[in-house]
């Protein structure tokens, strides 16, 4: 079967992660409900089976937006990944877990919140859609929330086989690399609000101007101000 080099960035984000086999067919994602100096012996133990089962990257994601955001960055860096295993319990804030299967199963809208998810912060934003496209079209979702380290196990290893083996009611092998190049790119900036973001182009210009007053006005007020002097 056919495997390839990665894109010389991969991974492009950092994050709670481990890196194992870049030629592996699975990435492991156990969602996080704690913060990150807290993280429990539970959530650690299924991050490391993962990647020494033989996952390209296995690590902790909390957040339905940002967090979605990088996965999708790295996964895309490398077209050997092809399935994305999904484990730990579920975020009742975030709803990361059910954002994840929303993504999968239905994509975004025009404002790139993920559609049919009850996460309220589920917009991916700061990412191209043709990063969200490729990542749909290159990965296949092995759901083994809420489930033990010997389910993670059994996913990856199913991963990895020449010829499909049942697994959990799919059927799981290594189909290979993704047939077309990885793609390469970063976060480039976060939004904290993205339903507050134009939504056409027209807004979009609207916003632009407006922030070009703001930095004549913030450039004039310090060409004013007069010089701070002190006094010894």
């Amino acid at each position: 079967m056919l495997k390839v080099k990665p894109h010389a960035t991969y991974p492009p984000e950092e994050g709670r992660y481990l890196r194992g086999n870049d030629y592996s067919p699975a990435a492991v994602i156990i969602i996080l409900t704690y913060d990150a100096e807290a993280i429990p012996p539970e959530i650690e133990k299924l991050v490391r089976t993962g990647v020494e089962t033989g996952a390209a990257l296995s690590g902790t994601l909390q957040t339905a937006n940002i967090g979605i955001e990088k996965i999708i960055c790295n996964v895309v860096a490398n077209p050997n990944i092809r399935y994305l295993i999904l484990g730990g319990p579920e975020s009742e804030g975030h709803r990361t877990g059910d954002a994840i299967k929303a993504l999968f199963n239905n994509g975004v809208d025009e404002k790139k919140r993920i559609i049919g998810t009850s996460g309220l912060s589920a917009y991916l934003y700061n990412v191209p859609m043709e990063f969200i496209r490729r990542f749909r079209e290159q990965l296949t979702l092995v759901d083994c929330q809420f489930q033990d380290e010997a389910v993670i196990r059994k996913a990856v290893w199913s991963t990895f086989q020449e010829n499909p083996v049942e697994f959990r009611g799919q059927e799981l092998f290594d189909p290979g690399a993704f047939p077309e190049p990885p793609l390469s790119g970063k976060l480039t900036w976060n939004v904290t609000q993205p339903w507050a973001e134009p939504g056409d182009d027209a807004e979009r210009a609207a916003k632009q101007k407006a922030l070009e007053l703001i930095g004549r006005l913030k450039k004039r007020q310090g060409q004013t101000r007069e010089p701070d002097v002190t006094k010894e």
